[in-house]
């Protein structure tokens, strides 16, 4: 009993330096995107700039998930306030990102060509895949809802990041203005159905 109470009290302190990991990531990963999104008038990039922010937000309410884990029932609060929290940013994104992506393509505007932004995506596709293998390892391992729910989020950073290049990419080399507008939008069934889900208080386990 005693050796597994330990090895799980270790594996918690491993998810908690995973979680420092990703809000120092995504901190960064946020500021470069929205300075290159407002500087190009790119959605997308404002969107994953958001995005990267909700993540941040995400891995604080997991950190008091693992800091409440030695407690059952902390730990069953913890599991339903954080799936909340993790489900109203999303839909708020999804808003933001719908409203925005709607109206650029409704108007026009075409962004400006972004290196900031191609190397910031590029380099999210190839962190976010790694970064969801050893949370969902965690996750798995504590029995918990809530932080599966989310490593799926910063799987879905990971989507979001090869939507984004995508867009970007098609806007730089083609002068296809729509790829970028089209790409955000492509982002808002993807991100209300997992706010929609966490909101709910659902998760791949149930």
């Amino acid at each position: 009993m005693l050796a597994a109470v330990s090895v799980r009290a270790d594996t918690a302190r491993l998810g908690e330096r995973l979680q420092y990991a990703t809000i120092a990531w995504n901190s960064a990963e946020c500021v470069v995107a929205l300075i290159a999104g407002f500087a190009a008038g790119s959605i997308a990039l404002v969107g994953f700039g958001f995005d990267s922010a909700i993540e941040v937000t995400s891995s604080i309410a997991a950190l008091w998930r693992l800091r409440s884990d030695r407690d059952e029932a902390a730990r069953e609060t913890a599991e339903r306030r954080t799936l909340r929290i993790i489900g109203v940013c999303f839909l708020a994104l999804a808003v933001y990102v719908g409203y925005e992506g709607a109206l650029d393509l409704l108007t026009g505007q075409p962004p400006e060509y972004s290196v900031p932004g191609i190397v910031i995506a590029a380099l999210s596709l190839i962190v976010m895949p790694i970064l969801v293998r050893f949370k969902r390892r965690i996750a798995r391992r504590l029995g918990s809802g809530a932080l599966e729910a989310e490593a799926r989020q910063t799987r879905i950073c990971a989507c979001l990041s090869a939507i984004l290049l995508a867009g970007l990419g098609l806007n730089a080399s083609l002068g296809w203005w729509w790829a970028d507008p089209a790409a955000g939008l492509l982002m808002v069934p993807l991100i209300a159905r997992e706010g929609w889900d966490a909101v709910r208080g659902r998760t791949c386990c149930d």
